[in-house]
């Protein structure tokens, strides 16, 4: 019997359509997309190679910077912000 693990994760904006794309060209799911990804990371990770570092994320504001009262530096405030519970 296969058993099937459910979770949530979040991840960025920009990967998440990445992900779709490839999906919907590859006819796949994104099930299938991100098994694939993770077999491929933990294959590398047992047989001593190292996966390539994920390039650093690059912040793009509007002219002055993040809004007052924004810190993202803390994912709980940032979220609190985000849902006005400032």
């Amino acid at each position: 019997m296969v058993y099937h693990m459910k979770t949530t994760i979040d991840l960025p904006d920009e990967l998440m359509i990445a992900a779709k794309k490839v999906a919907a060209e590859s006819r796949l799911t994104l099930r299938e997309i991100f098994e694939r990804g993770l077999r491929r990371e933990i294959g590398q990770a047992r047989s001593g190679r190292r996966a390539e570092r994920p390039r650093p994320i690059r912040w793009v504001t509007v002219p002055g910077g993040l809004p007052p009262g924004l810190d993202v530096s803390d994912r709980e405030k940032m979220h609190d912000w985000l849902s006005g519970r400032r």
